[in-house]
């Protein structure tokens, strides 16, 4: 029902966005969010936004350099902007709904394939 995707591989200092593509159902009342996991490590969270779009909120590790937004008119369903990516941001991204409006860090009930990000030179 959700699909991430725009991954690929990017050397430290540059950018990607993802999306997150809804099929089957819409997500548009739903709040949404983005998490990645690590090679070896436990999945993270990374951004949140409530279904308005107007309240988000991102760890600290991409404070300033991520940006979470949707568009509830369109298809894609969430997007995340990623900026001076560091190499310690390679991870599979995932996006999430929540069954419920408000933003927020956990409770996400909905997940989708998730999309590989490489930071390297």
């Amino acid at each position: 029902q959700l699909q991430a995707s725009g991954g690929g591989l990017v050397q430290p200092g540059g950018s990607l966005s993802l999306s997150c593509v809804a099929s089957g159902r819409t997500f548009s009342d739903y709040a949404m969010g983005w998490f990645r996991q690590a090679a070896g490590k436990e999945r993270e969270f990374v951004a949140t936004i409530d279904w308005s779009g107007q309240s988000v909120y991102c760890a600290d590790s991409v404070k300033g350099r991520f940006t979470v937004s949707r568009d509830n008119a369109a298809n894609t369903t969430a997007s995340l902007r990623m900026n001076n990516l560091r190499p310690e941001d390679t991870a599979i991204y995932y996006c999430a709904a929540r069954n419920e409006k408000y933003a927020g860090t956990n409770r996400y009930a909905h997940w989708g394939q998730g999309t590989l990000v490489t930071v390297s030179s």
